[in-house]
């Protein structure tokens, strides 16, 4: 055997690094808990959830509707059941519904412009999108026959309500790009927390 063979097979073992490295370097994961990276999130229950949206539906009965827009912003449901987050989105595009077409763009600038109103409308977009995911029927992918039962039958009459808050959900995602940017979708995209 060459001495090259033998230096090549003695080289190309698994157990040739035997000292552990990054735990000599001060930056490494190794030397400090990750978890720390990210601040805890309040644990929000559905009964919480619930709560909140019956105060909503007090300030939207008001005629507060900013203010039942902003109370469902500043506290979002990022850690809690999925119940928890089903019925806040539920409380949020009751709210948006509610809201005229022309009065969107002011009541958008109106929260923009306040203090912590960047994050609110990051928030607003978050459960934009969320609305958006959920507006679609699990069983859309699937191609069924419909019967075609001549000019008096409506076919999509199963959907209009899932519809009609796609319409609105899409028009709030429109003068929310007007007001905040896009710099509002790119850090809905990439923030970590989930509502």
């Amino acid at each position: 055997m060459s001495i090259i063979q033998q230096h090549t097979s003695a080289t190309l073992s698994d157990a040739w690094r035997t000292t552990n490295i990054d735990a000599y370097n001060e930056d490494s994961s190794v030397n400090f808990d990750t978890s720390t990276l990210h601040p805890p999130q309040p644990e929000i229950s559905e009964a919480e959830a619930r709560q909140l949206s019956g105060q909503v539906r007090q300030l939207l009965r008001g005629g507060d509707a900013e203010g039942a827009l902003r109370g469902c912003l500043e506290t979002p449901v990022y850690n809690g059941t999925e119940g928890a987050k089903d019925a806040h989105l539920q409380t949020i595009i009751e709210v948006l519904q509610s809201i005229k077409a022309s009065d969107m763009s002011p009541l958008l600038r109106g929260i923009y412009e306040s203090p912590g109103g960047s994050e609110c409308l990051d928030v607003l977009m978050k459960y934009i999108y969320k609305g958006m995911a959920m507006g679609q029927p699990k069983s859309a992918s699937r191609v069924t026959p419909q019967s075609t039962g001549g000019f008096g039958s409506r076919s999509g009459v199963s959907n209009e309500p899932a519809s009609a808050a796609m319409s609105v959900l899409l028009s709030w995602h429109e003068k929310l790009v007007e007001v905040a940017g896009l710099g509002c979708i790119g850090r809905t995209m990439t923030d970590w927390r989930r509502v």
